[in-house]
C-alpha cells in the first residue's frame, strides 16, 4: 500500500528508500525470519510498482539473488518465489539483467532440496517465456556466461544448460549458430554424461545444430570448429566419437577445401577407426567416408601452388599443423587414380567461409601423420592399407612436393613388404612402383637417392639401348642411378638394391613372399627392367650363397609365371639387340647357379651352349641340392612352357645339341623318378632316317639360331667357370670355419 501511494505521488526517492530498507535491514539481515520478511516485502514492492518496476530492478533483484546462496533451504525457496513475482511483473524489462538471473538459476538447478528445485523450474519456465516473446535478448553478452557454465560437471546444471540451448536454437530471431564454436566443445563433453536422459537431450541439441548447418552452410565457421571435432573424434566414448565423426563427415563435404589445413589432425582421428571391428561398425563406416572425402580434396593444383598465392587466414590447427608448408612450383601431376575429383576443381560457393581464402595443403603435416601410422605396429590392416592409399594418392596428385619426403619414407615402405597381409603388400608395391616410375623422381646428377647410392655399381657392361622418344635430354643425367633401366627414374635402382638387401637379410621373406613380390612388380613396372637391374646387382653380390638362391628364385619366376609370358617370348628367339643384351646380362648372374644357367639356355634355345655347360658339370661338386635342382629342371621340361623344346626333338638333324644336352642331364641323375621321366621322353625321339622329308621350303632351326651368332659364347663359358670357382672357394671356406667351430666345441 505504501509503495502504491509513492507511485501515485511519483515519489521515486521514497520508493528507493523503502526498497533499500527491505534489502539492507531485512533481506540481508543476520536473522532468518527478517530475511524471509524482506524477501516477501521486495516481491510486494515489485507488485505495487507494476510496469514501473523496471526502473528499480537492480535494487530489487540483487538482494534476492544473494539469498539464493543461503544455507537454509526454506529461505532459498522464499528467494525463488520472490524473484518469480518480481520477474512476472517486470517481464521483458528483466532482460538487461538476464545474465545474473541465469547465473543464479543455474545454481538453483543443482540444489539438493526438491522444493527449491521445483521453484527454480517454475522461474526458469517464466524466464524462457519472456526470452521467447522478446526480440531484445542480448545473445552477445550471454555467450561468455554460457561458455563458462557449459563445463559444469553437475548433471542438473548440465540439464539446465542444454534446455536453454535448445530454447535459444528454436527462437527464429536468435542466431545461436554464429556462436556455436564457443559452446561446441562443452556440448560434446555433456554428451558423455552418465545420465541417459541428458545424453539424449544433448544429442537432440547437436542434431538441431547440424540440421541448421546443412541448411545454411554459408554462415558456418567451419574452420573454427575443425580442431574441436578432431579432438572428440578420438574420444573413448562411442557416442561422442560417432557423433563427432558424423559432424566431421558433413564438414568435409560442406566446407570442402577449407578443411584441408586440418588434414593431419583429421587423419590422426580417422585412420585408426578404419580398423574397428563390427562392434563399432557405425564409426568405421563414417570414418571411411571422411577418409575418402578428404582424399578427394587433394588435387593436382596443390602441386603447382605458388608461395605468393598463400593467404591463409584460418585459425591455428593442432600442433602438427601449426606451420603451413611452402608449396613449390611444379609441373602438372599425371592422373592415375580412380577417385573422381572433377567437381572439386570448381570453386566453392561459400562466401563466408571459403571465398577470398586461398587454401594451401600442408603436405608436411599429412606425411608426418601417415609415416607415424606406418611405424606403429599395433595399427590394424585396414588402417595400414588406407595410409598406403593416401601416400599413393599424394604421389599421383602432388608428385613434386612428395618426392621431398621420399628418402624418409623409403625405409618404412621397404619394411612394410614384410607385412602379414597380402593386401598391404600389394598397396605397398603399387606405391613403390609409382615412386620408381614417376617422372618427378628423376634427380639431377650428384643428387640421387642417398640410401643405397654407395652400393651403386660402376659402368655396367651391358645396356638396354634407349627406345626412340623414350628419353628427354633433361633426364639423361639421372641415368647414373639406374644405368640399365632408362625407362625408370633415379629411385628405381635404389629400390631394386634395397629390395635385394631385404631379401638377403630376411630369408623367410624371400621364401614366403619373394616370388609374389617380384611377380607383382613385373605387372606394375617393366619386367625387363626388373630382371635386368636385379641381374646387374646380383653380378656384384658378395654373399654367393644368397646370389645362388636369388638367381634360382628369379629363374623359377621367369619360367613359370604368367606375368612374364611376354618376356619369355622375347628371350625365346633372341631376334633383337635388346633381347640378346638381356640374355647376356641374365646369363652372367645366372652363372651363380649352374642348373638355372642351363635352363636359361633351354629357354633361349641355346642348345649347343647348354651342352657345353653340362660338360663342365663334371668338374663341379655334385651335391644333393644340385641334383634336386636338376630333378626340378626335368620336371619343368615336361611343363607347357617347354612345349616348343619337346617338339624340336622331332627335328633330330637340326637339334643334335638339344638331344645331347638332355642326355647329359640324364647321365647326371641317379636312378630316380626324374631319371625315368627324362629317359622315357628321350626314348620317344624318332630315328632321324625315318624323319627325312623332301620338303626343303621351310627354314631350318639352325638358320634361326644365326640371329644370335654375334654372342660370344666362349667368353660366356669362361665367365661361368670363373663364377663357379668362386662358389667352390666360398664352400671350402665355410666348411673350414665349420670344422674349426666343431673342434672348439669338442675342446
Amino acid at each position: 500500500r505504501l509503495v502504491r501511494e509513492f507511485v501515485a505521488q511519483n515519489n521515486t526517492s521514497q520508493i528507493k528508500h523503502v526498497i533499500q530498507i527491505l534489502s539492507q535491514e531485512f533481506a540481508l539481515s543476520q536473522h532468518p525470519h527478517s530475511r524471509k520478511g524482506g524477501l516477501i516485502g521486495l516481491a510486494a514492492c515489485s507488485i505495487a510498482l507494476g510496469k514501473d518496476s523496471g526502473l528499480y530492478l537492480k535494487e530489487l533483484i540483487e538482494p534476492v539473488l544473494t539469498c539464493f546462496n543461503d544455507a537454509d533451504s526454506r529461505l532459498r525457496y522464499y528467494a525463488c518465489e520472490a524473484l518469480y513475482n518480481i520477474v512476472k511483473v517486470a517481464r521483458g524489462s528483466v532482460l538487461p539483467h538476464f545474465n545474473v538471473l541465469f547465473d543464479g538459476l543455474s545454481k538453483l538447478a543443482a540444489d539438493p532440496d526438491p522444493n527449491v528445485k521445483s521453484g527454480s523450474e517454475l522461474l526458469d519456465r517464466l524466464l524462457k517465456d519472456i526470452v521467447t516473446e522478446s526480440n531484445q535478448f542480448d545473445l552477445v553478452g550471454f555467450i561468455p556466461l554460457l561458455r563458462e557454465r557449459i563445463y559444469s560437471n553437475n548433471q542438473y546444471a548440465r540439464q539446465f544448460i542444454i534446455s536453454w540451448i535448445l530454447l535459444l536454437e528454436s527462437v527464429p530471431d536468435i542466431n545461436l549458430l554464429d556462436y556455436l564454436p564457443e559452446i561446441l566443445d562443452g556440448l560434446f563433453q555433456i554428451l558423455g554424461d552418465n545420465s541417459k536422459e541428458l545424453r539424449k537431450m544433448c544429442e537432440v541439441a547437436l542434431g538441431e545444430f547440424l540440421k541448421e548447418i546443412k541448411k545454411n552452410p554459408t554462415s558456418v565457421k567451419f574452420a573454427e570448429m575443425a580442431n574441436i571435432l578432431v579432438i572428440h573424434c578420438q574420444a573413448a566414448d562411442d557416442l561422442i566419437q560417432l557423433t563427432a565423426m558424423c559432424w566431421m563427415r558433413e564438414f568435409i563435404q560442406l566446407a570442402g577445401r577449407v578443411m584441408l589445413p586440418y588434414s593431419s589432425g583429421i587423419l590422426t582421428a580417422v585412420l585408426p577407426c578404419l580398423s574397428y571391428d563390427d562392434r563399432k561398425k557405425n564409426i568405421k563406416e563414417v570414418a571411411n567416408v571422411c577418409n575418402l572425402s578428404l582424399m578427394k580434396l587433394v588435387i593436382p593444383e596443390d602441386d603447382e601452388m605458388d608461395e605468393a598465392k598463400q593467404s591463409m587466414t584460418l585459425p591455428a590447427e593442432p600442433t602438427s599443423e601449426e606451420s603451413l608448408s611452402k608449396p613449390e612450383a611444379a609441373s602438372s601431376g599425371h592422373e592415375r587414380n580412380e577417385l573422381d575429383v572433377t567437381a572439386l576443381n570448381q570453386p566453392l560457393s561459400f562466401p563466408c567461409s571459403c571465398e577470398r581464402v586461398q587454401v594451401t595443403l600442408n603436405l608436411d603435416g599429412i606425411v608426418q601423420v601417415l609415416d607415424c601410422h606406418l611405424h606403429d605396429t599395433s595399427i590394424g590392416m585396414m588402417t595400414r592399407i588406407a595410409v598406403l592409399k593416401w601416400l599413393y594418392h599424394l604421389y599421383i596428385k602432388t608428385p613434386r612436393k612428395m618426392f621431398r619426403h621420399t628418402d624418409s619414407l623409403f625405409p618404412i615402405l621397404l619394411r612394410t613388404l614384410s607385412d602379414e597381409s597380402d593386401e598391404v603388400i600389394l598397396k605397398d608395391l603399387e606405391l613403390l612402383a609409382e615412386i620408381a616410375s614417376s617422372p618427378a623422381g628423376q634427380t639431377e646428377e650428384g643428387h640421387g637417392p642417398s640410401d643405397g647410392s654407395d652400393v651403386r655399381p660402376g659402368p655396367v657392361e651391358l645396356h638396354v639401348p634407349a627406345r626412340a622418344g623414350q628419353l628427354s635430354s633433361s633426364s639423361v643425367k639421372g641415368l647414373e642411378c639406374s644405368p640399365s633401366t632408362p625407362t625408370m627414374n633415379s629411385y628405381f635402382y635404389k629400390f631394386m638394391i634395397n629390395l635385394l638387401k631385404r631379401f638377403s637379410s630376411e630369408r623367410k621373406l624371400l621364401e614366403n613372399r619373394g616370388p609374389f613380390i617380384i611377380r607383382q612388380l613385373c605387372l606394375l613396372l617393366n619386367a625387363e627392367n626388373i630382371f635386368h637391374s636385379m641381374a646387374d646387382i646380383l653380378l656384384r653380390e658378395e654373399d654367393l650363397k644368397f646370389a645362388s638362391t636369388m638367381v634360382h628364385t628369379l629363374n623359377t619366376i621367369l619360367l613359370t609365371s604368367s606375368e612374364l609370358f611376354q618376356l619369355r617370348n622375347q628371350l625365346k628367339d633372341l631376334k633383337t639387340p635388346e633381347s640378346r643384351n638381356l640374355f647376356c646380362c641374365l646369363y652372367r648372374s645366372w652363372c651363380h647357379n649352374p642348373v638355372t644357367t642351363v635352363s636359361l639356355c633351354f629357354l633361349t634355345q641355346n642348345y649347343k651352349h647348354a651342352y657345353d655347360l653340362i660338360q663342365k658339370f663334371g668338374d663341379l661338386e655334385v651335391t644333393v641340392d644340385f641334383l634336386t635342382e636338376v630333378d626340378k629342371l626335368v620336371q619343368l621340361i615336361e611343363c607347357p612352357i617347354f612345349t616348343y623344346l619337346r617338339l624340336q626333338l622331332l627335328d633330330v638333324k637340326n637339334n643334335p645339341y638339344l638331344i645331347k644336352a638332355l642326355y647329359g642331364l640324364l647321365m647326371l641323375l641317379p636312378q630316380s623318378s626324374a631319371f625315368q621321366l627324362l629317359s622315357h621322353r628321350l626314348q620317344c625321339v624318332p630315328n632321324p632316317e625315318l624323319m627325312q622329308t623332301t620338303d626343303n621350303t621351310k627354314p631350318s632351326t639352325s638358320f634361326k639360331r644365326t640371329a644370335a651368332s654375334n654372342i660370344d659364347y666362349t667368353e660366356l663359358l669362361q665367365h661361368f667357370e670363373k663364377v663357379q670357382n668362386k662358389h667352390l672357394e666360398a664352400r671350402h671356406q665355410r666348411a673350414g670355419r665349420a670344422e674349426q667351430l666343431d673342434r672348439r666345441g669338442v675342446l
